[in-house]
């Protein structure tokens, strides 16, 4: 009775043993699986790692939306960092104005084919203090169209199209027209009047029949390559007061013009500098 369960035994022990040596070999024995299984596993393994989880929330950002809703068309085109925009020579052809980011202060849209500007193009964008357009194709500008930029500083409209000007914020300091078609009648009479912190004017290279209204604040006055034929007693200094001095205008250019300066003598007599130009 002794030997027969010692041989079952035996045999059970020789059995699980069996089971386990060949568990391990199969584990470990090239070959042991289907050829291409270990490759193919891994490929799968490396799939499921690429594909996103049915249920998993996405935490892609979603775009931020401004009150004109194109901050990222506007900064896919052009380079927007702290507050400034850069639209230069943009590609394809920018022929609006576009649509700007929230808080936007500094606008370089430069050397672009922009033909117009409307009413509504900046009037959502307030915080605007400079603006910068020159080279473009710009022929006409709503009357209205920087109405609403009470921030604005500094505008450039150089180098375009314009035959006439709109109406300007009160605060600018700096404004540039050269190289446009403007004429007299298309610069109100009194479209610097109210500028009382205008130091620097450019409206060189245009067809301008005379000079415009000057504000008293102004350093820096650039007049040449026009077609002014004549100054007066007013047209810097005031006809009625002999003791005024124009003390702030260090700076004026009326070369290219047709008037012969010194056929005006008593025109400057308030001024501290002889305006640079045509003297015989």
């Amino acid at each position: 009775m002794k030997a027969v369960l010692f041989t079952c035994l035996l045999v059970l022990w020789l059995t699980a043993a069996s089971a386990t040596r060949f568990n391990h070999e199969s584990r470990l024995r090239p070959g042991s699986l289907p050829n291409g299984y270990i490759s193919e596993y891994l490929k799968s393994r490396r799939a499921r790692r690429a594909l996103p989880a049915a249920d998993a929330p996405d935490a892609t950002p979603a775009p931020r939306e401004s009150d004109g809703g194109a901050d990222l068309p506007t900064c896919l085109l052009c380079v927007c960092l702290s507050g400034s925009v850069y639209c230069e020579e943009v590609s394809p052809d920018m022929t609006t104005v576009p649509l700007l980011p929230k808080e936007t202060a500094y606008l370089y849209a430069r050397f672009n084919k922009i033909k117009k500007i409307g009413r509504n193009d900046f009037g959502d964008t307030v915080t605007l203090k400079r603006i910068d357009l020159t080279g473009n194709l710009i022929s006409e500008i709503d009357d209205a169209a920087f109405s609403k930029l009470t921030l604005l500083e500094e505008l450039s409209l150089a180098e375009n199209k314009l035959i006439k000007l709109p109406a300007l914020p009160a605060k600018l300091t700096s404004f540039n027209a050269n190289h446009n078609l403007l004429k007299t009648r298309g610069v109100k009479a009194n479209a610097f009047k109210k500028l009382t912190k205008l130091a620097n004017l450019y409206l060189a290279n245009n067809q301008l029949e005379a000079v415009p209204f000057i504000p008293e604040s102004v350093r820096i006055l650039h007049l040449q390559d026009n077609n002014i034929t004549e100054v007066n007693t007013d047209t810097f200094c005031k006809s009625d007061d002999s003791y005024y001095l124009r003390l702030s205008l260090s700076e004026v250019r009326m070369d290219g013009n047709p008037v012969v300066l010194s056929k005006y003598p008593d025109s400057f007599t308030c001024m501290k500098v002889l305006p640079v130009g045509r003297y015989r």
